[in-house]
């Protein structure tokens, strides 16, 4: 499910009331199903110029959807109302698989640290989806 917001240059994502920009993405930010409709807003803004559309994708979903969960995603997976992640919390760290949830937006990582981006991608691959 891809879905596009409007976002400030310096930052922040354009709020419901169209005048104030939220830090972080968020349940009260503009959202769209298309690029077309987005552009149609944007297109009625006195400050269009200051604007720009972004796609978010389920591979960014972790970045938009769960700021608590920081670092490198490298594959995400959704599955029932849930993205599984293969991330690298810092530079040089071992990679991990979390499971976030859409609806409570909580994140649980699993204890399992991988010392290969292809060792937790195959670990994901073969993940068992009884979550």
């Amino acid at each position: 499910m891809t879905i596009f917001a409007l976002q400030s240059l310096a930052g922040g994502f354009l709020d419901e009331d169209l005048k104030h920009f939220n830090k972080e993405f968020d349940d009260w930010c503009v959202q769209f199903d298309s690029a077309d409709d987005a552009q149609l807003l944007l297109d009625t803004l006195d400050i269009k110029a200051e604007i720009k559309i972004v796609e978010i994708t389920p591979l960014s979903y972790p970045k938009y959807f769960f700021p608590s969960l920081q670092g490198t995603t490298y594959a995400t997976r959704e599955y029932n109302n849930k993205i599984v992640c293969v991330f690298e919390p810092q530079m040089g760290a071992n990679f991990r698989i979390a499971i976030c949830d859409i609806k409570t937006k909580s994140v649980r990582v699993l204890a399992t640290r991988y010392k290969s981006a292809y060792s937790a991608e195959s670990a994901f691959a073969n993940l068992s989806f009884d979550l």
